[in-house]
């Protein structure tokens, strides 16, 4: 399997590349991917990704020049973008983060279409179609409103994350609503917990409560102190929402500490980010209900069927947006004759893509994200 792999990568490189002297009338689109270092699996990813798009789309005339950016190597680079450029293209895809981006402000005649999700507004040559955190943001606002909840805790860690957090929630409309920035180290965080939900007066309520329930014998207060037992705590908490922009173990650390000070989804809505329809969230058992905002699911089922069928593996979840881009890049090309310009890509109206609607305003690329549910080991569309 791993040597039909290589080949067949090998296959892909050689048939795009020597189409690099064909007809001028043709689109020559560069791909900015790591086939090398750390993150190769990706890169060689994100190219199977552009393959599926070319045969969707059908069209001879889209030339792809894949070159390798290495792992996080500037100079590697540097090299791929001017290979790409003096082989004729004027937009490139890539690359897929965004540490680099004034590396790529000194290509200004260069568009290059980013996969990042770090930097939704604009920069001059570069455009980001990243699932930004704005965008969902956006949709948990929205879907928060739309559950008539009235107090809502915005959670976060304190990490090297924090400052694009800020930025992205610093115009929520929410009515009322908090910061709550905790300490990624779990033994620290489940104290922080314990602070902001009061945890401490709630477990003494409940221990009055039965204690003075103890003390008496008729139905009433037998039936209440039966029930008292089934209990860790006593007494609301003061929010009834919760948005936590957290991922991975981290996140299933946040979803147990506020089990265990008796915070639970009967009494609080709980939703995150973005988790890629992640399964292993299923196996978090200390919150049934968990919303959240993504992509088109049947969109993204479909493409990982198609994708497995052609290359016997599973994709990275963020190639679907290379496969977006690709069919972006052709739509403008099309409609414009050619690109001239950053601004042949200021398209009015909404654009459908693999991910959904997405659309150019404000000077950002932003998307159109379902709410989808977990319950019963299932992603439900709200």
């Amino acid at each position: 399997m791993i040597k039909y792999f290589i080949t067949f990568l090998s296959y892909i490189l050689i048939f795009f590349n020597t189409n690099l002297l064909a007809d001028e009338k043709k689109i020559k689109i560069g791909l900015l991917a790591p086939f090398s270092g750390e993150y190769k699996n990706l890169g060689e990813s994100l190219l199977f990704s552009t393959q599926l798009a070319l045969t969707e789309i059908g069209d001879d005339n889209i030339i792809i020049i894949p070159r390798n950016t290495s792992s996080n190597n500037k100079e590697q680079l540097n090299k791929a973008i001017k290979e790409i450029i003096d082989s004729g293209a004027k937009v490139i895809i890539g690359p897929v983060d965004s540490n680099n981006f004034e590396e790529l402000k000194k290509y200004k005649d260069t568009i290059f279409i980013s996969l990042s999700n770090k930097q939704p507004k604009i920069k001059e040559n570069i455009i980001s179609i990243g699932i930004s955190l704005d965008s969902q943001i956006d949709a948990l606002e929205n879907f928060i409103i739309t559950k008539k909840k009235k107090k809502t805790i915005i959670m976060y860690p304190d990490n090297h994350y924090s400052n694009l957090i800020e930025k992205a929630i610093k115009d929520i409309n929410l009515k009322s609503y908090k910061i709550f920035k905790y300490s990624p180290d779990p033994k620290i965080l489940t104290g922080e917990i314990e602070k902001l939900t009061n945890y401490p007066q709630r477990k003494r309520n409940l221990e009055i409560r039965k204690k003075i329930l103890e003390q008496k014998d008729d139905p009433q207060s037998i039936n209440e102190l039966k029930k008292l037992e089934q209990q860790y705590t006593l007494g609301n908490v003061n929010f009834d929402s919760i948005i936590i922009i957290d991922f991975g173990n981290s996140l299933k650390s946040v979803l147990a500490s506020l089990a265990f000070v008796d915070v639970n989804d009967k009494d609080v809505l709980f939703t995150t980010v973005n988790q890629w329809f992640d399964k292993s969230i299923f196996f978090e058992n200390s919150v049934k209900n968990l919303y959240y905002p993504s992509i088109n699911q049947k969109n993204f089922i479909k493409y990982n069927k198609n994708y497995i069928k052609n290359f016997r593996q599973e994709p990275d979840e963020i190639t679907i947006l290379a496969y977006d881009a690709l069919g972006l890049i052709y739509y403008v090309w099309k409609e414009n004759n050619g690109i001239k310009s950053i601004n042949d890509f200021f398209i009015k109206g909404k654009i459908r893509g693999k991910i959904g609607n997405f659309k150019f305003s404000n000077e950002k690329v932003s998307q159109e994200l379902n709410i989808y549910k977990t319950e019963d080991e299932k992603f439900i569309k709200y």
